[in-house]
């Protein structure tokens, strides 16, 4: 079963500070999971962002977690009780985050919470679950500064955080010839937590390279003219151009770039290219060839479930391919089942002390954590091909044993 409602605005702004003040009222609510009633469906809470910047993502993710849903309780559900998914809309907003949670654990006195998306909304909402001691699993939120707050109950279920999202491109810049390695490079990347991480981590790293930057710089989040920025890069003509683009700025920045008929070589977005068949009928199917990214999954891969999963979602959603988020989503979901099932409970100290000591299957692969919640493992190199996304590397998890390089000019 799965509730959505709508979003709930709020009287006043809250700050980071004063999250890490949140407190929940009487006894915590984790004290009280191991005496539920197991006759009842356990309802696990989210807040998502179903509306505002971040909903495509944001519905993307509730997907995920649907279908985990729908096929945990086909199979007679989680310690024999039916799920129930409380999902509230947060609109992409920091404080609208945090009293959704707020209430979600200590008014719905939910059984479960999962995470939203994003590190801008994570961050907060983890600091709820957190001073609530309620194990917190968040399906997109790599941004360094998760994970520096000593939090206990926090784990991210992906296989890297963002300063290491790069590191698999860089490698491939590496392995090329020298005269097939770009000489110059532009950064253009959004005001985000985990976008801007992953780009800044990437150009320290070719510039030690020798890799000339020509173009750094970082726009805001609701940027949606593209066309300045565009005629800079066109004006720097750079070989490379990385993007830290969350998603419409990724789609934005490419039909500038298309329109002043500027094509670098190479070509790199974070999370931009991973959503799927919205990418590719933003810019264009024909325009998406040798476009790099790097992932955390792919819906060929050979993980455990992945297959039932991207058929399950077929079938839900008039055969769309899934998107890079609801994977994500879902195998969020399926680390808190791993632990729940493994526990025989809800207690959430259990939980947590169990995730902290295992690892765990999931479709994205085996993840497990440092002390803080950091995963510790390797995102994957996609690049589009004949309008598919691809995995070109590491060689074990590649789908396709060709790279396309330089980048064809845009049609």
């Amino acid at each position: 079963m799965i509730e959505i409602s709508v979003p709930r605005l709020l009287a006043a702004s809250l700050t980071a500070t004063l999250v890490l003040g949140v407190a929940a009222c009487g006894s915590r609510p984790s004290e009280k999971k191991a005496a539920a009633d197991t006759s009842k469906p356990m309802t696990i809470g989210i807040s998502l962002p179903l509306t505002g910047d971040f909903s495509q993502p944001g519905t993307e993710a509730r997907r995920g977690y649907e279908v985990w849903a729908d096929q945990i309780n086909k199979s007679g559900g989680l310690l024999g009780r039916q799920v129930n998914l409380k999902i509230v809309d947060d609109a992409s907003n920091q404080d609208t985050v945090v009293s959704d949670y707020t209430k979600l654990i200590t008014q719905d006195k939910v059984d479960l919470i999962l995470g939203t998306f994003s590190s801008l909304l994570n961050y907060p909402a983890s600091a709820v679950a957190e001073k609530n001691s309620m194990v917190y699993v968040e399906p997109a939120g790599g941004a360094p500064k998760m994970f520096d707050r000593g939090f206990k109950y926090l784990f991210f279920a992906q296989p890297a955080t963002a300063p290491h999202q790069a590191d698999v491109f860089v490698d491939w810049i590496k392995s090329l010839p020298a005269d097939q390695q770009p000489k110059t490079a532009a950064y253009p990347t959004q005001d985000d937590p985990f976008a801007a991480p992953v780009i800044e981590s990437m150009q320290k790293q070719l510039e030690a390279l020798g890799v000339k930057t020509v173009y750094s710089a970082t726009y805001p989040a609701d940027t949606t003219n593209f066309q300045s920025i565009a005629s800079q890069l066109a004006a720097k003509k750079p070989d490379l151009i990385a993007q830290g683009a969350v998603f419409e700025d990724g789609v934005g920045l490419v039909r500038s770039l298309k329109q002043l008929q500027y094509s670098p070589k190479i070509m790199f977005q974070t999370s931009a290219p991973s959503n799927a068949g919205q990418y590719s009928s933003g810019i264009g199917v024909e325009n998406t060839e040798g476009i790099f990214y790097t992932v955390s999954w792919h819906q060929d891969a050979k993980t455990p479930r992945n297959a039932e999963f991207v058929a399950d979602y077929k079938a839900k959603f008039q055969n769309a391919d899934p998107a890079e988020d609801a994977a994500d989503a879902y195998a969020a979901a399926e680390v808190l089942q791993a632990a729940v099932t493994a526990v025989g409970s809800t207690d959430q100290a259990k939980l947590r002390d169990w995730l902290h000591a295992n690892q765990v299957t999931t479709i994205l692969g085996p993840l497990s954590w440092t002390a803080t919640g950091e995963p510790i493992g390797k995102f994957l190199l996609g690049q589009w091909q004949s309008g598919k996304a691809q995995v070109v590397a590491p060689a074990d998890a590649a789908t396709s044993q060709t790279v396309v390089n330089p980048k064809p000019d845009w049609k």
